[in-house]
Order: structure tokens, then C-alpha cells, then sequence
């Protein structure tokens, strides 16, 4: 089957994001469910459709709680979707939100939905605490005594070290494989593609500027909605930000990483956070049978893989391929979101892409693809200056480039993020 023939058009008609909340050291007032429910009741009640007839609920999140498994289908419920509507929660680091969105693309694409809410959604402060293997041992022979001298000589193995637990977000964001933390993955292609600690702390202080400017102009206004905790507090804004930051004090952070050397910094990585986001995907028989206002078309999405070490230069390989899919160069992309997992992995997907040597040897092209331009990339700031709630990401740069390509009166845009554990996605967006 020709599947160029029988695809059908997919449209991203709506969409909505929490503020993007920084970790400050204990749990905060949501949990995933909590923040993918805050997002998705104003979303959904602006909706000229009932939420029951929505088709699949699709929502990514990595650090799932021992009491919401399958948050999806817990929020689709709570938000009154129904009983009779499927909902499965997705996981690929990153990538999370962007694959839940993918999913929701192929399924509409190829005929089997109509409608779709797709999203991400993650709670890094609520990132459980965990006891290490010494003391589960401990605790598993002292479970298995079952005479008085058994559980005494159980006892007697006690080491106090046993009681000082793990935080899992720490493990979970060191790959197993290489042996290597995300922010050592930065710290190599720094060293790789000769990228200054200045380069990155200058890329990092705009990141803050560019994002207080959009929430200055007005610009995030339609896109973030607020959310309301238990005891009374409003969240309106990305408490992350911060609007003086500049180069010259970014300067005086330590490495975060390798030290005294490094370059990879807490000032110029993306901020550990909070939050949610949902889209709105319909296929045309939906838009014309709701009277929805497509905000974007989704084209196509793709993801490709590679080394784990070198996982931040993800979006060079999965938004290359996606483009010589649709015979497109990089002049004929209008705007790019690049997931600011690092500055250094940023900067260094840019010069991946300048490098007739990189393209040639590891995408197989002629020479040099070309790197999308200052003024095209993550024009509203990033990760860096609002915050990386690893399941949400992929949803919100997906969000944020539909409104961005409406707002600036622009064609086509490409959303793309690296995945811990060497692989990228990439998702191509035109203006309907």
C-alpha cells in the first residue's frame, strides 16, 4: 500500500501548557496526574466538542508514581473523558511528550482516530527516594529470618549507611550503558565541537532574555495556563526565569559536571522542573465536523538513534532524515525548537550541521547541511530559562512552534529534542 496516497491530513488544533515550575528541594504541589489535570480542564472546556469524544488519550511521562501508574488514563478520567476512551502513557526519556504526539499522528494519519489528545506531563519533584542494593539485601534477609537467632544475626548486618537513600532522578539520568551522567554527555561534545564556556553561558543568559521577553509582550499568554493548588496558591508564570541573567554572571557558576574544568554548568543546562502539556490533534473530517481552527499541520515525525555518549547531537540525525524525507533543506525551515537539554548541546548540533566532515562521515550527505540561523531558533528561550519536565518537553516545543509559526506569520517549522540514551525525534509542522 502506498501510504503517501492514503495518509490523511493531520491538524494540531489546540493546545495548553502549566507554568513550567522549578524544583526547590522537596515535593512540590503536584503531582503528574495533578499538573496533566490542571492543563487539560481549561483546555478541554474551551472545546466546542464534548471530551467524550475524544478517541485515545496519549500522555509521555518518565518518572511515573507507584500510585498514578498509567497516569493517562487516571487524568483522562478525571478530566471527564469517559470510561470508553483508551489512554496509555509513553516513555522515551526526552522525547516522552513528542512521542505521545507521534502516536496521535500516525493514528489519525492512517484512519483509525479522529481525534486525539496528545501530551506530556512530569513531576521531578516528587522523583521518589530509594534505598541501594546493600540495603535491600538487608532488609529482604531480615524479611526471611524466621528463628529468633536468625533475625538477631539479621540485625547484627545492620550498617547505618543503609538508611541513606538514593534520589532515583539521580540514577535515572545516568545512562547504564555508558556509564556516563547527561550532563558528562554535554561536557564531550563540548570537547568534541570546541564549544567555550563562554559560548554557552552567552547562549544561556539570551535563553532567559528571549523567554522574558515573550512573557513581557504577551506572547506565552494563550499558550500557558494557570494552575491552582490544594492550598490556594495560583501559578501563573515560569518561576524559573530569570530576566537579568547575563554571560559576565553566569561566569562565576562551577562546573557542574567535570570539575574544576568543565564547562557545563547549573546556569547554562536546563532547569530540573515541573509541569505539563496537552495538544488538541484532529483529522479533517473532525475540524469540519467541530468547526476547529487548525493552529498546524503535523507533516511528519522520525526518529533516529546513536551513540548514547554523544545522545545530544539526536536532533541533528532525526531532523536531517526527516528533511531529505521531504526533499527539504535547512533554507526551507522557518523555525526550529531544539529542546535546550544543555547550551553545549545545542551549540554543538549547530556545528554538526556547519561540518562538512560530520555530515559526510556520520550523515552521509555531500558536505555541510547548514544550521538554522540565530534569529530562527527557539525565539521565545528554552529549557535552559523555563524548565525541562522530561515527559512534557516534546509536547510544549510542539506547542509553542505551532503558535510561534502563527504569530510571526511563518510556513514551516521543525520541533526536535535529544534523548538520554543516543536517539532524537523530530516533528515537521506547517502552517495549515
Amino acid at each position: 500500500m502506498d501510504t503517501a496516497k492514503t495518509a490523511r491530513p493531520v491538524y494540531l488544533v489546540d493546545g495548553a501548557r502549566t507554568p513550567f515550575l522549578k524544583v526547590e528541594g522537596s515535593p512540590g504541589p503536584f503531582t503528574p496526574t495533578d499538573l496533566a489535570v490542571q492543563c487539560g480542564r481549561p483546555l478541554l472546556l474551551r472545546q466546542p466538542f464534548a471530551p467524550q469524544q475524544f478517541d485515545h488519550v496519549v500522555l509521555g511521562c518518565v518518572n511515573v508514581l507507584a500510585g498514578e501508574t498509567n497516569p493517562a488514563r487516571i487524568a483522562a478520567l478525571r478530566l471527564g473523558i469517559g470510561d470508553a476512551v483508551p489512554a496509555n502513557t509513553v516513555q522515551i526519556n526526552c522525547g516522552s511528550g513528542l512521542l505521545a504526539i507521534d502516536q496521535g499522528f500516525r493514528a489519525i494519519r492512517d484512519g483509525s482516530a479522529d481525534l486525539i489528545l496528545s501530551g506530556g506531563s512530569e513531576s521531578l519533584s516528587h522523583a521518589p527516594l530509594q534505598f541501594g542494593d546493600d540495603a535491600a539485601e538487608w532488609f529482604a534477609s531480615l524479611s526471611k529470618a524466621r528463628t529468633m537467632k536468625d533475625r538477631l544475626a539479621a540485625v547484627g548486618r545492620f550498617r547505618p549507611q543503609y538508611f541513606k537513600p538514593e534520589i532515583s532522578l539521580l540514577r535515572g539520568l545516568t545512562d547504564p550503558v555508558v556509564n556516563l551522567n547527561m550532563g558528562q554527555t554535554a561536557e564531550l561534545l563540548a570537547h568534541l565541537f570546541d564549544i567555550s564556556r563562554r559560548e554557552a553561558d552567552e547562549y544561556a543568559a539570551e535563553s532567559h532574555q528571549r523567554l522574558a521577553r515573550a512573557w513581557r509582550d504577551g506572547d506565552l499568554a494563550q499558550e500557558v495556563t494557570p494552575a491552582f493548588s490544594l492550598d490556594g496558591r495560583c501559578f501563573e508564570q515560569d518561576n524559573g526565569l530569570r530576566p537579568d541573567s547575563t554571560a559576565d554572571q553566569l561566569a562565576r557558576l562551577k562546573p557542574a559536571f567535570e570539575k574544576p574544568w568543565g564547562k557545563v554548568t547549573a546556569g547554562n543546562s536546563s532547569q530540573v522542573t515541573d509541569g505539563a502539556s496537552w495538544v488538541i490533534l484532529a483529522s479533517e473530517a473532525a475540524v469540519e465536523r467541530h468547526g476547529l481552527t487548525p493552529l498546524a499541520r503535523i507533516v511528519d515525525c522520525q526518529w533516529s538513534a546513536l551513540d548514547p555518549a554523544v545522545m545530544g547531537l539526536g536532533p541533528v540525525f532525526s531532523s536531517t532524515a526527516l528533511l531529505q524525507r521531504q526533499q527539504l533543506g535547512m533554507g526551507d525551515v522557518d523555525l526550529w525548537e531544539i529542546n535546550e537539554a544543555f547550551a553545549a548541546q545545542v551549540l554543538a548540533c549547530l556545528r554538526a550541521w556547519e561540518s562538512d566532515d560530520f555530515c559526510r562521515n556520520e550523515l552521509g550527505l555531500d558536505g555541510a547541511f547548514g544550521a538554522p540561523t540565530h534569529d530562527r531558533l527557539n525565539v521565545d528561550g528554552g529549557a535552559i530559562s523555563l524548565g525541562h519536565p522530561v515527559g512534557a518537553s516534546g509536547s510544549r516545543i510542539v506547542l509553542h512552534l505551532a503558535n510561534a509559526l502563527q504569530r510571526l506569520q511563518l510556513t514551516r517549522g521543525v520541533a526536535t529534542a535529544c534523548v538520554g540514551g543516543g536517539q532524537g525525534g523530530a516533528l515537521l509542522l506547517e502552517k495549515p
